[in-house]
């Protein structure tokens, strides 16, 4: 069986072909089986070759539907984003992997974005495969990602972020406050879920779901650098916090205005200023104490 990645490190799907289904032919299928999907795409990915057997042999659209076997296919994009910065590998073992991520890069794929992604990049760059985030940060933040390399262990670096055994440090640019200086440092606590537009979590009355320490790193008028040591891990939570208390992340285009995103023309002048600064934790396969630092730094 062939490694199911193509030339540019980008990693196949797989799709299992049931026997309870009959098809005309394969195109017939995968169009019955993705309907979201046009027909005159697959027609274009199989005319590309991107439509593959277990051995990687390319199929074409009238190839017979055989029940009970597996297919490879890749995503097909017409135009792909440039993100004009580079990652950098801080840390790699045999285990993981801490890669410091630019902003604007997505840690996987998504939407638009297939090959400038973290991941795909650095499948491109080291040639392993099986490289997989156990965590993730939003492609708007940059700074620390780390990345499983065995995949029979992936789990358990997963459940020291469950477990809440990782401590995360970020760093933000945002208002400054003179009211809000008073009481720093302080551990602000409250209720997020989502909103009704899917982009934007919101805080509702109840019992608190997040807390996240807030320190004050340093201030110049009309703006200052704080720390953040988030003690959950809800998605936005940083943003939701800071912008509950007024003081909403300088360039960003979610809280409290939530801007549309100009895909193909991204203003890359105005990164959102959020920064995955350090993370620590207990290696659960050898016991060693880890503690990694992002080389990246937000100039007030």
């Amino acid at each position: 069986m062939s490694t199911q990645v193509n030339s540019e490190g980008v990693s196949a799907s797989r799709v299992y072909l049931p026997a309870n289904q009959t098809h005309l032919n394969l195109l017939a299928f995968f169009i019955a089986q993705f309907p979201h999907i046009q027909a005159t795409e697959w027609e274009l990915r199989f005319n590309e070759g991107l439509i593959l057997n277990m051995e990687g042999r390319p199929l074409n659209v009238a190839d017979p539907y055989q029940p009970n076997t597996h297919l490879m296919y890749f995503r097909r994009l017409t135009r792909e984003p440039e993100i004009p910065f580079e990652e950098q590998i801080l840390y790699q073992d045999e285990h993981i992997l801490v890669a410091d991520k630019p902003h604007f890069l997505p840690v996987t794929p998504s939407g638009l974005y297939l090959h400038q992604t973290l991941l795909n990049r650095l499948k491109k760059k080291i040639g392993i495969q099986t490289l997989s985030p156990i965590h993730r940060i939003d492609r708007d933040t940059a700074g620390l990602v780390i990345f499983s390399v065995n995949p029979n262990e992936r789990a358990q670096y997963q459940n020291l972020f469950r477990d809440r055994a990782v401590k995360k440090v970020y760093e933000a640019i945002a208002p400054y406050s003179e009211e809000l200086e008073k009481k720093l440092p302080m551990t602000y606590q409250s209720r997020i879920q989502e909103s009704e537009h899917f982009l934007q979590m919101q805080e509702v009355t109840g019992e608190p779901n997040t807390d996240t320490l807030i320190e004050l790193i340093q201030a110049k008028q009309p703006w200052a650098k704080y720390r953040l040591t988030p003690g959950s891990g809800k998605k936005h939570q940083l943003r939701c916090h800071l912008n509950a208390l007024n003081i909403p992340m300088k360039h960003d285009q979610i809280y409290p205005i939530l801007t549309p995103y100009q895909e193909y023309d991204l203003d890359f002048s105005k990164p959102l200023q959020l920064l995955a600064k350090e993370v620590a934790f207990i290696d659960p396969i050898d016991g060693v104490k880890r503690a990694f630092s992002s080389s990246q730094n937000l100039v007030l």
